[in-house]
């Protein structure tokens, strides 16, 4: 499993946090999708390493932005 962690700047509530999820649980191999709202940092745990490009575009689709990159690409 690979972990992946960034953070995403506007989200400000629960229905923020769900339509990242729902974006981020779309992409192909995704396996747990974690959101803290108030400092806004997403943790993603996926069969294989996501492309920054893929969450991004997800991210976008939710309404969000990027901020930060902080990867932690451990297998377990």
């Amino acid at each position: 499993m690979i972990s992946q962690t960034f953070t995403v700047s506007g989200m400000t509530c629960g229905h923020c946090a769900k339509s990242v999820t729902e974006e981020l649980s779309d992409l192909p191999g995704v396996n747990d999708v974690q959101v803290a709202v108030e400092s806004g940092q997403v943790s993603v745990t996926s069969d294989q390493e996501l492309s920054r490009d893929a969450v991004s575009t997800a991210i976008t689709e939710a309404g969000y932005t990027i901020t930060a990159w902080a990867s932690d690409n451990s297998a377990a």
